[in-house]
């Protein structure tokens, strides 16, 4: 006699929620990687350049927590729409820009809007049973590979009718989006706002905060810098480069949405957590050494398995352990850690490739996780 276990359906509204998600990443990967460019016909110098992706992330650092704590008192549906405006405009004000201040202007505002993912991750939290949120914060992920792969190929498709066109297509596909949101969107916090408390559970919090710096500090230089490394040990070009990103994304996606579900049921969020930590830890340390590309696959396998069963495992314990009134300031915390990293990273990273040495950005960044590591062991006692 054989048994089947059938999956638990998802709560009505998840899809939805996934698919605006993924459109919001979808205009963003039209954006990414040819801003940089877009910047150079301003005459933008590298560090201006830089500087030009650091604002996206400092302003995305400072309004995560605020958009968090706003959905949180009027509700997730207000907060994703404003927000998903926000991107159209900040898309279009970068289309139209005449001068490279306005691209900052347009960069400042469209990464204030971007703030809102953790909006969106407090929606799906709010729709899923406990025991169901591991697997549909892993789908989520997924929605970002879908944005980061689908993106770049529709941005390089809309720059052949002229510089500023993929811009303006971000901005009228985040336009579109923001309607559709208005119409099928639901609304999923009912939560009453409570008294603030000093809590145990508070300070856990705070713990997966700083787990979620460290993680993301050496995976941020691992981003700014593998097309350098690449080139210099493997002679990758610009398009092998894309190539190997590309890969990596697709994979992370396919784990996140295929495998965290089933390994969260059976090993818990904690565990996976951990696992992952060590896994991205002990690619990066792989990887500062390899030479060969039997060793750059078996180092970049590590880090994609590592990172795509840790990601979502940090946001699950991040929401599990948030009070449910404050939720969505919690996850908005998280992502503004995230994108601090994401702003001191890349330039440390590209700093120790100049003075340190090609493979020292990973090296440094597998030490750097060891910090992440060991806070993660402190949560043994946690049960997920």
């Amino acid at each position: 006699m054989t048994t089947t276990t059938e999956r638990e359906p998802l709560p009505r509204g998840f899809w939805v929620i996934w698919s605006t998600v993924a459109l919001d990443m979808v205009g963003f990967g039209i954006v990414a990687p040819i801003l940089g460019r877009y910047a150079d016909r301003f005459g933008a110098s590298g560090l201006q350049v830089g500087l030009l992706f650091a604002s996206f992330s400092l302003a995305q650092m400072i309004c995560a927590p605020m958009l968090g704590r706003l959905s949180d008192r009027v509700g997730r549906k207000p907060v994703i729409i404003v927000s998903l405006i926000g991107t159209a405009v900040g898309s279009f004000v970068t289309g139209i820009a005449g001068a490279l201040w306005v691209l900052f202007v347009g960069r400042i505002i469209d990464g204030a809007s971007g703030a809102s993912i953790a909006v969106a991750q407090s929606a799906v939290v709010d729709l899923g049973k406990p025991e169901q949120r591991a697997r549909m914060l892993g789908l989520l992920g997924m929605a970002f590979g879908v944005g980061f792969v689908v993106g770049p190929a529709l941005g390089g498709l809309a720059a052949l009718g002229g510089p500023h066109v993929p811009f303006f297509v971000a901005s009228g596909l985040a336009a579109a989006n923001a309607i559709a949101a208005v119409i099928r969107l639901p609304e999923t916090s009912t939560t009453v706002r409570q008294p603030r408390s000093p809590s145990r559970r508070v300070r856990q919090v705070n713990r997966f905060i700083v787990i979620g710096f460290f993680s993301a500090l050496p995976f941020a230089g691992f981003e700014a810098t593998f097309s350098l490394f690449g080139g210099a040990r493997f002679d990758l070009t610009e398009g092998s480069t894309a190539a190997v990103f590309f890969a990596i994304g697709l994979a992370m996606s396919l784990v996140q949405g295929m495998l965290i579900g089933p390994l969260t049921k059976r090993f818990g969020s904690t565990r996976l957590l951990q696992s992952g930590l060590v896994l991205v830890a002990c690619g990066l340390g792989v990887l500062g050494g390899a030479s060969v590309w039997v060793v750059l696959f078996v180092a970049l396998a590590l880090i994609v398995i590592g990172s795509g069963v840790s990601n979502p495992s940090l946001t699950t314990l991040v929401a599990n352990s948030a009070p449910a009134d404050q939720r969505g300031e919690v996850l908005g915390f998280q992502q503004s850690a995230g994108a601090l990293a994401r702003v001191i990273g890349p330039p440390l990273a590209g700093l120790s490739f100049d003075r340190v040495g090609i493979g020292a950005p990973y090296s440094l960044g597998a030490l750097v996780f060891l910090i992440a590591i060991v806070a993660s062991w402190q949560l043994t006692t946690s049960r997920q």
